[in-house]
């Protein structure tokens, strides 16, 4: 009976403790830090413990030069945090056996392919949301394209993969794409029904949607922020809506402060489950090993082991163990964590893309909450931005110090006009005009600017920003080809009349 008492009575101490640790002015000072250190005009947060959402605020404005302020219904880009949504809708689908995550995904969608036969033939659902096919990103597959998700999911079955199948993490959210229209095959309408009718409506979910126009549409909702020169500039809502399950839900923390709910009652709320705790828990086991070197390690200083589960990032931070994922859209920024062993759960939005602002304020309430010792965390990460701008302005150097000066294209502008294929990007054509050369490619149409030789640069800014272009000549002298992007595409035959 003692022991009982004394195990009940540290117990109750431990909890309050841990609820004196939400201490609402301490997280203000944290998050007006971490704007301020990364320059970030607007943020939200919400923190859930145990059933209760014991913070939910907005910080600062929606909109640079404008009072509104963000509110915790403000509508935010949430990016790839969008994924665990799509494999919380697969562990639904398990529970009622409609899908398995061992399944083919070609079960699901016949037209799904990869390059390489053995992956084609053995690709499992398991493996598209665990980022292990052996594609890389690809992304400009999707970003400012003009293909349907199908379109795209096709296409990328003709990319070569970058690594042999299940042999390493990379990153891919075309393949979460393909996730999210299983998803749609699988449930007889599409992913977004799917994920509103069994998601969003049970969790009242009210102010959160799937489309760009219909966040813009919300008078509560935030801008888009860039920061350009040291300087943090507005800019336009990109168009999403085509990666689907990977990344095109947009909300507020109030709405999200209840998926954190959800997430941390172990697929419960209000005493209703609304998927299985051991298909919930599936979706945060580690499948995929992610290496900590790099811009990864410097990020992750006090991590000894990360993993990719399926829609959520699985690691260590300080002794303890955190299950979380980020999300990055031009001009948002934001991450959802859980705490697993501690029931807690939070969720982070910003309007400022390209910074590790969530990352650092993410460290910061851990520390805050678990009474951890207190680091500089937006100081240790602009450092590492900085070194990882720094490198990227060397590589530059280095790339304009190998330029050949001087130097002319082999031919004459015209001889590189015509039209490129490529099986998984698709076509490509080149106009020679007055002002120099034209790619046309997806819905972009950059200029060339000559670099040397037959090499050109888009100098333009946009998702094609900085790509090269180089034309290759066959051994007939005239262009066989072009390369970009990490593709081949092969000139097609100038077509002729004939009879």
């Amino acid at each position: 009976m003692k022991l009982t008492k004394i195990v009940l009575i540290s117990f109750l101490l431990s909890a309050a403790g841990l609820a004196q640790n939400i201490d609402p002015a301490a997280i203000d000072a944290a998050v007006q830090q971490a704007m301020k250190a990364w320059q970030v005009p607007g943020a939200a947060v919400a923190i859930v413990k145990g059933d209760r959402v014991v913070h939910m605020k907005g910080y600062g404005v929606r909109q640079l030069g404008n009072p509104a302020p963000v509110t915790p219904e403000t509508l935010f880009a949430i990016a790839s945090t969008t994924k665990a949504f799509t494999t919380t809708a697969m562990a639904m689908l398990a529970d009622g056996g409609k899908m398995q995550w061992d399944d083919p995904v070609r079960k699901y969608l016949p037209y799904f392919h990869l390059a390489d036969p053995l992956a084609d033939a053995s690709v499992s659902m398991r493996d598209i949301v665990s980022h292990r096919t052996g594609l890389s990103r690809n992304d400009i597959l999707w970003i400012g394209s003009p293909w349907s998700r199908e379109d795209i999911i096709r296409m990328i079955g003709f990319v070569p993969l970058a690594k042999p199948f299940r042999s390493a993490y990379q990153y891919q959210n075309i393949m979460f794409t393909a996730a999210g229209e299983s998803v749609a095959a699988a449930s007889g309408g599409t992913w977004e029904a799917f994920v509103q009718h069994r998601i969003f409506d049970p969790l009242g979910m009210k102010g959160a949607n799937f489309r760009s126009v219909d966040a813009q549409q919300v008078p509560d909702h935030s801008a888009v922020h860039q920061l350009i020169k040291g300087k943090v500039q507005t800019g336009t809502w990109s168009n999403v809506d085509n990666v689907g399950g990977a990344g095109c839900i947009n909300a507020g923390v109030r709405d999200l402060s209840q998926w954190v709910r959800l997430q941390v009652g172990r697929g419960t709320i209000d005493g209703k489950r609304l998927v299985s705790e051991a298909n919930l828990v599936e979706t945060r086991t580690p499948h995929t090993v992610i290496r900590l070197e790099g811009t990864t390690r410097g990020l992750n200083p006090d991590t000894e082991q990360m993993s990719y589960g399926m829609g959520w990032t699985i690691f260590d931070y300080r002794g303890q163990s955190v299950v979380g994922h980020g999300g990055a859209l031009r001009g948002f920024r934001s991450q959802v964590v859980l705490l697993p062993k501690k029931d807690i759960g939070f969720v982070i939005l910003s309007n400022l893309g390209g910074t590790q602002m969530p990352e650092a304020l993410r460290n910061s309430l851990i520390d805050l909450m678990l009474d951890l010792p207190a680091k500089d965390w937006n100081g240790l990460l602009l450092a590492e931005a900085g070194k990882t701008e720094a490198e990227g302005r060397e590589k530059e150097r280095q790339r304009e110090a190998k330029r050949q000066k001087d130097t002319r294209p082999s031919l004459t502008l015209s001889a590189y006009a015509g039209a490129y294929r490529n099986p998984g990007y698709g076509n490509a054509e080149v106009i020679a005009g007055t002002d120099g050369l034209i790619l046309k490619w997806s819905n972009f149409a950059p200029k060339l600017v000559h670099f040397h030789f037959d090499t050109f640069d888009v100098k333009e800014t946009g998702p094609m920003a900085n790509t090269t272009v180089q034309f290759v000549l066959g051994s007939n002298g005239e262009v066989a080809s072009l390369k970009m992007l990490d593709q081949e595409f092969r000139k097609q035959p100038t077509a002729t009349s004939g009879n």
